[in-house]
């Protein structure tokens, strides 16, 4: 099985591009693991989609199935984010993803739920964890590097739903921060870095709701030799600042000392590499089993004007089914 550590992974991953070699690979949230398969090697029990790009096909449910969230208590909650704003008021973050686990059950299995989603970008690995993510993270298609960083979620019932997202002072400025975090790591790997379009609006189905989500749009120029160094790049962008924060390296730094699980693949990246260009998402959206139970991944930005009864709200709001 094609499992690799950090600097294994990375050079692989660069291998494989140099020889234009169609690929996958999922790069776990800190990069500790990293799975990375040839197309025509890969194993028969992973799937995926990004966009157009497939390796099967969506199977709707055909019977009436339950889910049950057994959320966390609202006072665990209020714990760590009482403790992010102090650490925003000490300086060390100005945006933190403050992300939980919750147990789920259901009667459907992983499979089922992966293949009646119908989600831009999922991926279904091993029957170990599935994720129906509506965030992609970077494209590279004729030299040009592009990044959609996703940061501002409204329930899409309310009165004027898209006007009050994009008129909220809180969240215009998460995602301004966001933008900018993003904007200086392409810098990393890029030229002539720019804004194509700045916070636009997707409408993504969660369960019986809709959501409406606020992204932008970022590109840069590559080198025509970028091909061999995917790995290197990769490494500079991860993880991703719309499930991390900045400062990036600080705020890496407080979530680990305050969410109280290990994140392991949820909130890292998957793609395929086609031999001339690069597709990949953000793993959200995140069921995973353990020792034979479900837990779903889920959380969301805080900054200093965050309100934490709505943050709770917020996660809450992200553990559905995607049908």
């Amino acid at each position: 099985m094609p499992h690799y550590s950090y600097a294994e992974g990375i050079k692989t991953i660069n291998d494989l591009g140099a020889s234009k070699t169609p690929f996958l690979f999922i790069i776990s949230y800190d990069k500790q693991d990293i799975f990375t398969s040839a197309l025509d090697k890969l194993d028969n029990d992973i799937f995926y989609k990004l966009g157009s790009i497939y390796n099967c096909p969506e199977t709707p449910i055909r019977k009436s199935y339950y889910l049950k969230r057994n959320l966390i208590d609202f006072m665990q909650y209020k714990k760590a984010f009482d403790q992010i704003i102090e650490e925003i008021k000490s300086g060390n973050t100005y945006l933190l993803n403050l992300t939980f686990r919750t147990q789920i059950e259901t009667d459907l299995s992983l499979i089922e739920i992966f293949g009646a989603s119908k989600a831009k970008y999922k991926l279904y690995f091993k029957n170990r964890f599935i994720c129906f993510s509506p965030e992609k993270f970077i494209d590279i298609k004729d030299n040009i590097i592009s990044t959609y960083p996703m940061k501002g979620t409204i329930d899409a019932s309310l009165q004027n739903a898209e006007e009050q997202i994009l008129s909220d002072v809180k969240e215009m400025a998460e995602h301004i921060m966001i933008v900018d975090l993003m904007r200086n790591d392409l810098g990393i790997v890029a030229n002539d870095i720019k804004v194509k379009k700045f916070r636009y609006i997707d409408s993504i189905k969660a369960g019986t709701e809709e959501l409406l989500q606020v992204s932008s749009h970022i590109t840069g120029k590559m080198q025509n030799n970028w091909h061999s160094k995917i790995g290197d790049i990769l490494d500079n962008l991860t993880p991703a600042g719309s499930i991390s924060g900045t400062p990036k390296k600080s705020t890496v730094d407080i979530i680990e000392k305050i969410e109280d699980y290990n994140r392991g693949w949820y909130t890292g990246i998957f793609g395929i590499y086609d031999g001339s260009s690069l597709h990949s998402a953000v793993i959200i959206r995140y069921i995973e089993k353990e020792d034979g139970k479900l837990y779903y991944k889920s959380g969301g930005g805080i900054t200093l004007d965050s309100d934490c009864q709505s943050e709770y709200e917020e996660m809450t709001r992200k553990i559905y089914l995607p049908f």
